[in-house]
């Protein structure tokens, strides 16, 4: 069966982190969570207000990492999704974390980001010369990093899906799953 990797950590964005997570399961992936440290993860729930000039952050569910940063052999895995949330913000410092991110933009498997998850990417230069979406207030990291930002829901490029945030999940996931099928298969073919 073949692996997905989720990189996250304290302060992700539940939707952010489960509806990728059950998506791929669904679709016969194994799904392993890596976090900071093996251990239960807080989550947060973010939600837009009218009058609130941004989100508003309110606890959200909890969920174990399967794996720690340290632990992870990015071979084993077939694609990359990276939450958005608060959790990119802190977690794309850590030295494995940048190691795991290089690994697959480097050997050029598919990875999804979402919202504030495109910090990780900007934070190696794998954004540098590549059109990505984003949280809007994002827009200057995506540039800083080198790459065109898009406002949009789903930005295909090459193997990197993108999109702003977790209204987007249907066109985002539809596009990342696309690619997947194709390039990493869920099951080897029944012969």
């Amino acid at each position: 069966m073949s692996k997905v990797l989720i990189l996250t950590g304290d302060a992700a964005e539940s939707l952010e982190v489960l509806y990728p997570y059950q998506r791929l399961l669904e679709e016969g992936y194994q799904v392993d969570i890596a976090g900071p440290a093996k251990k239960k993860l807080q989550f947060v729930v973010h939600d837009f207000t009218d009058g609130f000039d941004t989100y508003t952050e309110k606890p959200g569910y909890t969920w174990p990492a399967d794996l720690a940063f340290a632990d992870v052999n990015p071979s084993d895995y077939v694609a990359l999704v990276i939450p958005g949330g608060r959790a990119p913000e802190y977690i794309r410092n850590d030295p494995d974390v940048q190691r795991i991110t290089r690994h697959f933009f480097g050997e050029d498997k598919p990875v999804a980001h979402l919202c504030h998850g495109g910090l990780l990417p900007a934070s190696v230069g794998a954004l540098a010369g590549r059109r990505s979406s984003a949280y809007p207030a994002l827009a200057p990291d995506v540039e800083s990093a080198g790459g065109e930002f898009v406002d949009s829901e789903a930005v295909v490029d090459g193997m990197m899906v993108s999109a702003r945030a977790w209204p987007d999940h249907p066109a985002w996931m539809r596009e990342f799953i696309s690619i997947l099928r194709v390039k990493a298969p869920a099951a080897a073919p029944s012969s």
